[in-house]
């Protein structure tokens, strides 16, 4: 009697699992492998295509940000010309947004951090991406994983590359309220980022 507990507690538990992860991919269009999300910033829009394919827990990560309108009026607080453009994590006062979990770095999914790329920020450990995410101005190789973990790749800029060329070159300096360097002078706002029908 108590295996036939424990076999049916086990059962229900996974159950009530998959169906919240199932209610979750509901509301971000799990059927769409290549998802779309339109990026309306301060200097223009960009619209990036997603590689659910090769990055599904990446993906999945960005869109419950961006369907829970977590990204918007967020700035890009980290700009260094001819690399990164960096953003997601901040308000125009550089206050901290809330995270959720951090996700499973799939950094040796085959994309590399190559010109017009996006992927995920994180920290010195491997599996610490939450919601910052970065675009590459450069064909930045050595954020590529090799011997180490690198950055996840997981989609590509579509529309808008000239916008994200243009914030690339924006002046920034070492700002000492915060204590970073090379944040721009001028606030850079993402306004608002909308997940697009699929096609």
């Amino acid at each position: 009697m108590k295996n036939i507990i424990i076999t049916a507690t086990i059962f229900f538990t996974l159950v009530l699992f998959t169906t919240l992860i199932n209610a979750k991919n509901i509301a971000i269009d799990p059927t769409n492998i290549y998802p779309k999300v339109k990026l309306e910033t301060s200097m223009g829009i960009i619209i990036v295509e997603l590689d659910r394919v090769k990055a599904p827990i990446t993906v999945d990560n960005f869109l419950t940000y961006v369907i829970t309108g977590e990204y918007n009026n967020t700035i890009f607080h980290r700009i260094i010309e001819d690399f990164i453009v960096q953003g997601g994590g901040y308000d125009a006062d550089f206050t901290a947004k809330k995270s959720n979990q951090n996700i499973v770095n799939e950094s040796g999914n085959g994309l590399k951090n190559e010109i017009g790329t996006i992927a995920m920020a994180k920290e010195n450990r491997p599996h610490t991406a939450n919601r910052q995410f970065f675009f590459n101005i450069n064909d930045n190789t050595n954020l590529d994983p090799g011997r180490h973990w690198g950055y996840a790749v997981f989609g590509v800029i579509i529309e808008g590359e000239e916008v994200l060329e243009a914030i690339a070159k924006v002046k920034t300096d070492y700002n000492e309220t915060i204590g970073w360097e090379d944040v721009p002078l001028e606030p850079i706002i993402l306004l608002r980022a909308t997940l697009l029908p699929a096609e």
